[in-house]
């Protein structure tokens, strides 16, 4: 009967498979095998490729199923590497809509003539790629540079981070070759800051070969304002001056923005952001570490329609400012983790879950808070509790009753928990796919036993340095529960082994 469904909506239904089901349903008819194919070149399936002669018939091969998604590694100037983004061009080109070069050494003429060859690619991935920024000539030929604008007329997202070579007269070449761009990454780069004499002002300077000034970022982002929707400085050293100046720009409407590890922003100034840019659904303010209650407040009041909030590592955040959290009823993703002063009972208040109906949150980090009551989160997809020292049987099993919808769970380092509490927990974990419980010192092989019986959906499982389990029980647990692809087990009764299927 399945075979007489149309193409298009067996790959429907089968995207919503995991990878290693889709590939076991290829195999039941030739009508399955042309839907599993479809839906494993979805464009958030990524494949990873050694650059190797050993992968030039792997390309090929990839090239005939149309697959748009890759990332090269170990890139450099060799013979070899040329080979592999020859054969990249030629086989995957004309259909490849992603590609990462990240951490890589191509050399400029073979990076120029694969982007020649990429003609639909959405996503480019350069971070840390500092070789082809290293002579400042890239892109310097005026013909060429025209190709390659051609080649990226498409490209929406631009990743640049890490780059430590990059200056202005590279960016500016580069970034006038993808006129459709909507996303970038300049984390980690060498930002250089000049401000002027009035208070807030950041003055102009000439273009530099060599490094990469905010003024002339400023008029990159003054020059693209009505497309560019989202923007990642993190680690840049950003001062409030520029960020005041940033979220300024006439027309510009973030949608995402990114500041992690930029410690000298202050209050006044995540304050200031709130009210320039009110479309924000995304921030990441973790590792900012001058920031305290009044910036949450404020991103409370700003910003209605965050969908995702970080901030983790904020040292001076209390239960007092996650009061503000309720206020956010779209957001689905919170990370506060290492938030040292946050209690989970203050954040439970805070989000509702105490009080009135809880938001639509589906993923939570509270890593290595001070403490944990209450949480009920019924849609929670994605929880991380690691380095809770406190936690105790009673608290996660009243988490696993507030939380049934888990799918990711992180428990690791968590010294009080044992057989008992994790009996009571995992009935109420019956979506739960992977689950980690290393370090665990209290767990022994009853626990296996447990989650053999209550979670026929796990499919990775670590509980590694938890020495009252031993590999014998490891064993047996993978013999009665299959589907299990993965259990991390290092240093389980003194071995150091990890049984991957």
């Amino acid at each position: 009967m399945a075979e007489l469904l149309p193409l298009e909506m067996l790959t429907y239904i089968l995207s919503f498979l995991p990878l290693s089901d889709q590939k076991e349903a290829s195999l039941v008819c030739w009508a399955w095998y042309c839907a599993a194919q479809n839906a494993l070149r979805e464009i958030n399936v990524q494949y990873n490729i050694p650059v190797s002669s050993a992968s030039l018939p792997t390309i090929k091969n990839l090239g005939l199923r149309r697959i748009s998604c890759i990332s090269l590694t170990n890139l450099d100037g060799s013979t070899t590497s040329h080979q592999v983004l020859q054969s990249v061009a030629y086989h995957l080109g004309p259909h490849l809509q992603s590609l990462s070069l990240g951490g890589g050494s191509p050399t400029e003429a073979s990076f120029v003539a694969l982007i020649l060859g990429c003609p639909a690619l959405r996503t480019l991935d350069l971070s840390g790629c500092n070789s082809l920024f290293t002579s400042g000539t890239l892109l310097v030929q005026p013909e060429m540079a025209q190709r390659v604008r051609h080649a990226l007329s498409g490209l929406c997202e631009l990743n640049l981070a890490g780059l430590r070579d990059l200056g202005d007269l590279s960016f500016n070449r580069l970034s006038s070759c993808v006129p459709s761009l909507e996303r970038l990454s300049l984390a980690y780069c060498h930002l250089t800051f000049q401000l002027g004499p009035a208070q807030g002002s950041v003055s102009p300077q000439d273009s530099s070969t060599s490094q990469l000034s905010f003024h002339n970022l400023l008029q990159f982002v003054k020059e693209r304002a009505g497309r560019l929707r989202a923007l990642d400085l993190s680690g840049t050293g950003l001062p409030p001056e520029a960020l005041q100046a940033l979220g300024q720009v006439a027309g510009l409407q973030l949608q995402e923005l990114s500041l992690h590890s930029c410690r000298d922003l202050s209050t006044e100034a995540v304050v200031t952001l709130c009210r320039q840019q009110p479309g924000l659904t995304s921030l990441d303010l973790s590792g900012c570490s001058e920031l305290t209650d009044g910036a949450l407040l404020a991103v409370s009041r700003g910003l209605q329609h965050l969908r995702q909030l970080s901030l983790g590592k904020l040292q001076r955040l209390t239960d007092m400012g996650c009061t503000a959290l309720g206020g956010l009823w779209e957001l689905q993703i919170l990370d506060m983790a290492e938030c040292c002063l946050v209690t989970g009972q203050g954040l439970a208040q805070a989000l509702g879950s105490l009080c009135r109906a809880p938001p639509r949150l589906t993923t939570l980090r509270l890593a290595y808070c001070s403490s944990l009551k209450v949480l009920q989160f019924p849609q929670l997809r994605k929880l991380s509790l690691s380095l809770l020292p406190e936690l105790t049987d009673i608290g996660l099993v009243a988490v696993a009753r507030g939380c049934r919808s888990l799918e990711r769970l992180s428990l690791s380092h968590c010294s009080h928990l044992t057989d008992e509490g994790l009996a009571q927990a995992a009935e109420s974990w019956p979506r739960l796919q992977h689950l980690d419980l290393s370090s665990c010192s209290q767990l022994t092989e009853q626990t296996l036993d447990i989650i053999r019986r209550a979670c026929k959906q796990l499919r990775v499982l670590d509980v590694a340095m938890c020495p009252g389990i031993n590999m014998a029980a490891v064993r047996s647990f993978q013999d009665q529960l299959p589907q299990v692809t993965c259990v991390q087990c290092r240093f389980v009764g003194g071995a150091d082994l990890t049984l991957t299927l």
